[in-house]
């Protein structure tokens, strides 16, 4: 049975953005809306531009049911080409995966997106020649390899007036003053410089302009091999300590190369490592985690889970989600991502060690490590100014290749990995352990990872600030000639506005006092006593030294090599990290000081928000994190109205500068699913036996039954 909406009788046209042209379209295109099996939806135009793909109804041109939390740039029924992750056709039905050239045109066609939306078109109405031009013009612009100028991210520049400031108090890390000021900040300017050694890339296209290395280490170090084998400068922790980071060299060389390389690393390694005064423990990463081959395929698995074509699907996989869940391994990497961030802060925090993270190009599982461990052990970096700036520092200046890793320009698939995503998804887990740690919300980290795939912000869609700006030069349409102004993702009032922008901000974050000036220096040294265990013989307690010279022989004798080991831990103990991990969560949590996740067993969990939000089935209606924060909000807005009537009392005046926090009166009628997915759709669960009930018919009544009631909040979230 098909439910019917009548076609719509006027034109509605799309809005194009400056620079956007539309390609091709197809009218009396039917868009499902799949409920408990029925084929309900909606008649409307399908088109595609050289930004993305739209189906435009008749409520795409009435303005009354504006969502609060409304996308300026991409609707509700917007695909940027760039978010397409996979294409099929239903031919008498039957899914075929759509590429290349086609010899037959399909009845439905069927979108899977990269943020793991779904839309299914039906083009049974629609007029032959109509289909031919959308489907191949869909599958030709979004699936096939395309030059890095035809982004649409160059046509936007080229078009669009540009008079934001995209700053936005993020630290860009583009000039020397930047990194010195970093420097600064983190008291790392004693024991290490800026260098400008990479002006004009002479050095390397895949390093920075500027960047950090240690004092000791020269120009000439620096030239030798192209930066690799460089120990570069991260963060350094209150205590002096630093976290550096290394591109190794190839594996693959002949011995007498191989011998030099040696030989060089050699002599790095001496001019930094001095112990008892500066130790240094090299991670190389590739050995200790997953490779980038295994992150994608535990993702590309994952994501299956939460690609639902229909309630019939959903309701059948629901039975064995926890078996599924865990066969994709991906909250096992997250779980072992996290487990060597806590053993780096280990290093760093008690054992005053400085830690050299070790990987081919230092790009990619060394900006997840070092971009973790800052957000644990830097409250700064919980900051939405200070996060900004973090992942500017560690991936966009970086190197990280974000066009080859999101297969931007569909080139190759080999170098696809979600590395950026799997940062994100760590990072989580820490906000919905510790909410007033941070300032930003979980929907902050979902809108920022959707927009890794809108192609009108550079910050996501090149691989290194030498590509960045060596395709910089080009043709305005406004200035005739001259550079492109690329858009900063960091500027959320391009996609966003006050009411919507009120959503990424956690209105319970424990903002950090400010301490006078004559504190500051006791506070410091205070927290460095609290957490700095005297660990290691590079920085004895003077209180404790003589206790230790003259007992330990005796303490050795009495209680017998163990514990002996433990006082004299010159020698790391096997079980430190889980004494370190064990202590830290046995004490109350300092918001502005470390943070350790927790990550045993259930404590790794799915982001909700992200994976579910597009699934009507998996809301809980009234329930989930946003019942909490509508409360809260609602709290805030009669809080600040009171604050008027107070002021107004006072000034026998009206002020029209107020800004409201958006009021969400009835939290009860919202779903989990809200801010992104407005439309509560009902979904109930089948009475009658999906073929997966059926495979469980010989199972006991009792078991059976259990089943059919377990409500969905306890399977799925």
């Amino acid at each position: 049975e098909i439910h019917i909406k009548e076609p719509i009788e006027k034109e509605v046209n799309p809005h194009l953005l400056p620079g956007e042209l539309l390609l091709c379209e197809a009218s009396t295109v039917y868009k499902y809306v799949q409920e408990d099996g029925s084929n309900r939806g909606t008649y409307g135009k399908l088109v595609c531009t050289n930004f993305k793909i739209s189906f435009l109804d008749d409520d795409s041109a009435s303005d009354d049911n504006e969502p609060q939390f409304k996308n300026k740039i991409v609707g509700e029924n917007d695909i940027t080409l760039q978010c397409v992750d996979q294409i099929y056709g239903v031919y008498d039905e039957k899914k075929k995966l759509l590429t290349g050239q086609l010899r037959k045109y399909p009845e439905k066609l069927i979108i899977y997106c990269k943020d793991l939306r779904v839309f299914n078109f039906c083009l049974r109405y629609t007029k032959e020649e109509e289909v031919k031009r959308i489907v191949s013009g869909i599958v030709h612009h979004s699936q096939t390899p395309k030059l890095l100028k035809r982004l649409f991210l160059f046509s936007y520049a080229s078009a669009a007036p540009n008079n934001t400031d995209g700053r936005n108090q993020t630290v860009m890390f583009e000039t020397l003053e930047d990194w010195r000021d970093e420097l600064e900040r983190t008291k790392g300017n004693v024991k290490y410089k800026a260098v400008t050694t990479n002006e004009g890339y002479r050095v390397s296209e895949k390093l920075p302009l500027y960047f950090v290395v240690p004092i000791c280490i020269s120009e000439e170090s620096i030239l030798k091999y192209e930066g690799r084998g460089i120990p570069i400068w991260c963060w350094s922790c209150h205590n002096g300590a630093a976290l550096l980071k290394m591109s190794a060299f190839p594996k693959e060389q002949d011995d007498s190369t191989s011998q030099m390389q040696k030989a060089f690393l050699d002599g790095i390694s001496k001019t930094i490592s001095k112990p008892p005064y500066e130790l240094l423990k090299m991670d190389d990463l590739s050995s200790s985690l997953p490779s980038l081959q295994d992150i994608q395929t535990a993702y590309t698995r994952f994501k299956q889970l939460f690609l639902i074509d229909n309630s019939t699907d959903f309701w059948a996989t629901d039975v064995k989600w926890f078996s599924l869940l865990e066969s994709t391994n991906w909250l096992e990497i997250i779980r072992r991502v996290l487990k060597k961030a806590i053993e780096v802060a280990e290093c760093l925090e008690i054992q005053h060690t400085n830690v050299l993270l070790i990987e081919e190009s230092a790009t990619d599982l060394c900006c997840v490590i070092s971009s973790l461990v800052q957000v644990m052990m830097d409250s700064y970096s919980r900051t939405k100014s200070g996060f900004q700036s973090l992942i500017q520092k560690e991936w966009v200046i970086g190197g990280h290749g974000f066009l080859d890793r999101c297969n931007h320009l569909h080139k190759s698939e080999k170098e696809e990995a979600p590395v950026f995503l799997l940062l994100l998804n760590c990072v989580w887990q820490l906000v919905q352990q510790y909410p007033p740690a941070f300032e930003f919300t979980e929907t902050y980290l979902t809108v920022l990872s959707d927009s890794l795939y809108v192609p009108i912000f550079s910050t996501f869609f090149f691989n290194s600030q030498h590509q960045r700006d060596t395709n910089k030069s080009g043709e305005s349409l406004k200035t005739q000639s001259g550079p492109f102004r690329f858009l900063t993702v960091w500027d959320w009032s391009v996609q966003f506005d006050p009411k919507a922008l009120a959503f990424l901000n956690n209105p319970l974050y424990a903002e950090k006092p400010k301490p006078e000036r004559s504190q500051r220096k006791t506070a410091r040294f205070k927290h460095q006593r609290q957490l700095s265990l005297p660990l290691t013989p590079a920085k004895p307690s003077t209180k404790r030294g003589f206790f230790r010279e003259e007992t330990d022989h005796l303490i050795k004798n009495i209680l017998g090599k163990r514990i002996g080991k433990f006082i004299n831990s010159s020698d790391e103990p096997p079980n430190s990290l889980r004494e370190f991990y064990d202590s830290w969560h046995s004490k109350p949590v300092d918001y502005h000081g470390l943070l350790l996740p927790r990550i045993d067993g259930p404590e790794i969990k799915v982001w909700a928000q992200r994976y579910l939000r597009w699934i009507p089935e998996a809301q809980l209606h009234g329930g989930g994190t946003i019942a909490t924060a509508a409360k809260i909000l609602d709290l805030m807005e009669e809080v600040q109205s009171l604050q008027v009537k107070m002021d107004e009392e006072h000034s026998q005046a009206v002020s029209g500068d107020v800004h409201s926090v958006p009021m969400l009166r009835n939290s009860a009628r919202l779903s989990s699913l809200f801010p992104f997915a407005l439309l509560q759709r009902q979904s109930v669960k089948p009475a009658l036996p999906t073929s997966t009930w059926k495979d469980l018919e010989d199972e006991d009544d009792l078991v059976k039954r259990d089943d059919e009631f377990v409500d969905l909040s306890g399977d799925m979230l």
